[in-house]
């Protein structure tokens, strides 16, 4: 909500000329960091289970994001060298913040098929919102039709990966991406579900969006997802069945309670907001921004989140308590050298492998 209701504001501020617009971009870089921990907890589906209707307001962020994704044009094409060319230090960090949006809005579409893997025991609110108030089903259509996530430069044809473009090699352009990928399993989630079928209607825009995904359907596809024969199936039946005329049941919707929160509490306060922003967050001295960025440091250091951790690290050879970790990879620990060397012919690939990703990040 501050990057949708504040953030702009603040940009318009004349007076708003910070010398380091570091501060800001650690708000902004702090949406990231959240969506990937959503992202790595929500895997669990007990995670899901288990935020009862806090997911309501999880399913209409994820929701704007897909929004956002679909309505992306072709942009992003230019280099980082060329985005950043003569540019001041806030149109920079404008800039900045595009680019994060859309690598934000890439991790909202894995939480989503993440909560529609536990489809059947969500509550009623919840696929309400997702099945009639959004209808994801079609919004996802949508997506794989324009897979923003993949473009062509050059004639080559490139997909988002791992936080950049990365050119597929013409062997490989037949394999499935990761993203599309998640986009099928959360139409399958969500059409073959008898929970989530239950609660859908089939009218007839649902219908012909629907059927634009047998074109998707080929065999090379159905060879790498298997599971999407049911989904060819289904839309078969749907070719040749009747469509429903909108629902007029009487639901008792509830409404994603943090949002409606935040926005009724700060209605018409956004631009007091941003001035107090502007003087007391965002307009540091360089005494105090050298000690914000030693907070921030002290707070990203290994030992500090690892202090938070419910439980010590464990040997990776002998599950003992351990005290130092592998120099290499920094993943894995050891309570000994002789433990470290006994492991060795098994971590030993994968320790190089894990050195190497970072490297190249």
């Amino acid at each position: 909500m501050w990057k949708q209701k504040v953030f702009p504001v603040l940009c318009r501020l004349e007076d708003f000329k910070p010398q380091n617009t570091f501060p800001i971009y650690m708000v902004v870089h702090h949406e990231a960091s959240i969506i990937n921990l959503l992202e790595t907890v929500f895997f669990h589906k007990e995670v899901c289970e288990s935020a009862d209707d806090k997911v309501l307001d999880l399913v209409d962020y994820c929701h704007r994001k897909l929004i956002l994704l679909v309505a992306r044009k072709g942009g992003g094409d230019l280099s980082e060298e060329e985005r950043f060319q003569d540019s001041t230090p806030m149109q920079e960090l404008q800039k900045q913040a595009e680019m994060m949006e859309f690598e934000i809005s890439l991790k909202a579409l894995s939480v989503l098929r993440y909560i529609t893997d536990c489809v059947d025991s969500l509550s009623l609110s919840t696929l309400n919102r997702m099945l009639r108030t959004h209808n994801l089903p079609c919004l996802l259509v949508e997506l794989l039709e324009h897979s923003p996530w993949s473009r062509r430069v050059g004639g080559k044809l490139q997909h988002f990966e791992s936080g950049q473009w990365q050119t597929v090699a013409p062997s490989e352009q037949q394999k499935l991406n990761k993203l599309d990928g998640q986009v099928w399993i959360a139409l399958y989630n969500l059409l073959l579900s008898p929970e989530a079928r239950a609660r859908y209607c089939l009218t007839s825009f649902a219908k012909g969006q629907l059927l634009k995904l047998q074109a998707f359907l080929t065999d090379t596809l159905l060879d790498q997802l298997p599971n999407l024969a049911d989904l060819k199936g289904f839309l078969a039946h749907l070719a040749l069945a009747e469509t429903q005329p909108p629902k007029k049941d009487l639901v008792l919707e509830q409404i994603p309670e943090i949002w409606d929160r935040l926005e009724r509490e700060n209605k018409g306060k956004w631009q007091a907001i941003a001035k107090h922003q502007l003087q007391h967050v965002f307009s540091l001295s360089e005494k105090d921004l050298r000690q914000q960025a030693q907070r921030w440091a002290e707070t990203y250091r290994l030992d500090v989140l690892e202090a938070v951790a419910p439980e010590k690290p464990r040997c990776g050879y002998c599950n003992a308590e351990a005290s130092k970790r592998c120099s290499r990879c920094q993943n894995v620990w050891y309570c000994c050298r002789e433990c470290q060397v006994k492991h060795w012919e098994k971590h030993g690939k994968t320790c190089v492998l894990a050195a190497q990703g970072d490297r190249a990040k």
